[in-house]
């Protein structure tokens, strides 16, 4: 029997489960002894995402960076060995089977059972973007949906700056650029190790963002040669980031060393010598030594940065002052001189020997008399008691003055007989 060729319309179903017609795109099955069982694959579709009655067609979502492999999977569970066929977002077929009726070699079969169809798509693109229809031609039919998003990183990352050189104190403003992206990037801007907070603006072209951040930075002189790091948030791409080192300009830096005396007092009739460093960025080009509110003093010589007094005087106390100037500004460092007396040292040294000598002396006299003190206290305590005497003994049981004298009298003799010593 002469097979006979049957169309039907395609079927589209909405979020909600409903179907339409869609008269321009048909399907098409030749009625067989093989084919026999899809007659009804035009009658009465109710296909939702996940449903199945005894069979579940079960699927992905995919997410794909643009260039890379999307891998598509239908799986069945309580397989009967119904059909499985694969969709394109135009509802194309993509697979029936094992069999690729759609001209586009970038689909390649992965994998065939009559659980599962798997599909590879290669070189991805945003045009490849949308749902991905699994059938399963059971009575009634069955369709899920896999819905494949193709991220694109942004193509070029770009700082710009304001000014490539910066003086100390200005405010400079640094544009960074992420390009074609999908989706729109986020940009964070970090100076060194710290984290700072930029503006950003997001333009869309057709289906790609350009995001462009603008940060505004007031530079100081720790700010020279610290890179300032533009690093881009996204989903397609990891540690994407571009960087531009910050050049500031800045007056000097002045300080002045003395080298000698090492140590100790500035003392008449001694050798002085000052070093004055600068250091700033340009280099500084000019410097030189000036005593403040008063002249230089003839016997001093000055050498480029150092200054040299060989015999000191009184006359040479002051304030000296070191200047140095480069492009950006003038800074200076002030030394204020005063001349000891030639023993002023010596003199100091033997009065704190003499110091030193007395509070040992001191010290010495204390603790002996803490311990005298100590001996007589434990002396005392020993001995310490109550003592009577018979002196008076009778006169306290006299019954009138006579009698008491005479008793008192008698007293004395018996103080003759008993004698009683103290220590």
């Amino acid at each position: 029997m002469a097979a006979a060729a049957r169309c039907c319309p395609s079927v589209r179903v909405s979020a909600g489960g409903s179907r339409r017609a869609v008269p321009r795109r048909r399907t098409c099955w030749q009625r067989s002894a093989t084919s026999e069982r899809f007659r009804g694959s035009c009658r009465g579709f109710s296909w939702e995402k996940r449903v199945g009655d005894g069979q579940n067609l079960i699927t992905e979502d995919v997410t794909v960076v643009e260039g890379d492999v999307a891998t598509i999977s239908c799986r069945v569970k309580n397989s009967d060995d119904s059909v499985i066929q694969l969709l394109n977002p135009n509802r194309q077929t993509i697979y029936f089977r094992d069999f690729r009726p759609l001209k586009d070699s970038r689909f390649q079969l992965v994998n065939f059972s009559n659980s599962e169809l798997r599909v590879s798509l290669t070189n991805v693109s945003i045009s490849d973007e949308g749902r991905y229809f699994c059938q399963l031609y059971t009575d009634p039919p069955q369709e899920i949906y896999t819905t494949i998003t193709v991220l694109v990183p942004p193509r070029n990352l770009v700082i710009d700056i304001q000014k490539e050189i910066a003086v100390e104190g200005e405010e400079i403003e640094l544009n960074c650029t992420a390009m074609a992206s999908r989706p729109a990037t986020t940009i964070r801007w970090f100076k060194g190790n710290k984290e700072l907070t930029g503006k950003s603006e997001v333009e869309q072209w057709s289906d790609m963002y350009t995001v462009t951040s603008q940060l505004l930075l007031k530079v100081g002189r720790e700010d020279d040669g610290v890179p300032v790091i533009c690093l881009v948030d996204h989903p397609a791409v990891k540690d994407l980031q571009t960087q531009r080192y910050l050049e500031v300009m800045y007056k000097p830096q002045v300080r002045v060393s003395q080298n000698y005396p090492v140590q100790g007092l500035t003392r008449e009739g001694e050798p002085l010598e000052l070093t004055c460093a600068a250091f700033g960025k340009p280099q500084p080009t000019d410097m030189r030594w000036l005593r403040v509110d008063d002249e230089m003093p003839q016997h001093v010589v000055v050498s480029g940065s150092n200054l040299l007094i060989s015999n000191l005087n009184k006359t040479d106390n002051g304030t000296y002052r070191c200047e140095a100037s480069n492009a950006v500004g003038k800074s200076h460092a002030d030394y204020m001189l005063f001349v000891y007396d030639s023993r002023a040292g010596e003199e100091g040294a033997i009065r704190s020997v003499d110091h030193a000598v007395v509070g040992g002396v001191v010290a010495v006299v204390v603790f002996a008399m803490l311990c005298l003190l100590i001996i007589l206290g434990r002396y005392f305590a020993r001995h310490k008691g109550t003592y009577f005497t018979h002196e008076a003994k009778g006169a306290d049981d006299a019954a009138d003055a006579d009698t008491a004298i005479i008793n008192a009298e008698g007293g004395q003799n018996n103080s003759e007989e008993k004698k009683e010593y103290f220590i």
